[in-house]
């Protein structure tokens, strides 16, 4: 199908959602603040319950990554992302989301053509490329 710039900006004038700036800018900042302070209240209620500052920031991270896939398996990552826009995409959360949405999306085909093969389909790149350059920053300064 081909489309010119006046169809295609017709298409988009019809369809587009009008944002509110004004709204959505706090909303982000907001929700996206507060999974910050529920990492930053993890970390220090391991840190209470006996972990050092390594141990306890590893374990909220885990402990973020965890509820991430699962209010992404029930659904409810992509309410509260349709209100936050970029509030969820705080780099902890938005990954997981990114490999868990798309296990969730194509676990009917089974687990090894759709959860297997789809899991990385979003974040295989992301993955991809951060590997590829930390090798390539790695040689570069073994060789510096």
């Amino acid at each position: 199908m081909q489309l010119t710039k006046e169809e295609y900006s017709k298409m988009y004038e019809q369809e587009g959602t009008k944002t509110k700036w004004w709204v959505t800018f706090p909303k982000a900042f907001f929700i996206g603040g507060g999974i910050c302070v529920l990492g930053q209240g993890l970390t220090d209620l391991y840190g209470y319950l006996g972990a050092d500052s390594k141990a306890a920031s590893t374990l909220a991270t885990v402990t973020l990554i965890f509820l991430s896939a699962l209010l992404t398996s029930l659904g409810l990552y992509h309410k509260l992302a349709r209100h936050a826009g970029a509030g969820t995409l705080v780099p902890v959360t938005g990954f997981a989301n990114s490999v868990a949405a798309p296990a969730v999306e194509f676990r009917s085909e089974g687990y090894i053509t759709g959860l297997g093969a789809k899991i990385f389909i979003i974040s295989g790149p992301v993955i991809l490329y951060g590997i590829l350059a930390s090798v390539l920053a790695g040689v570069y300064f073994y060789f510096r």
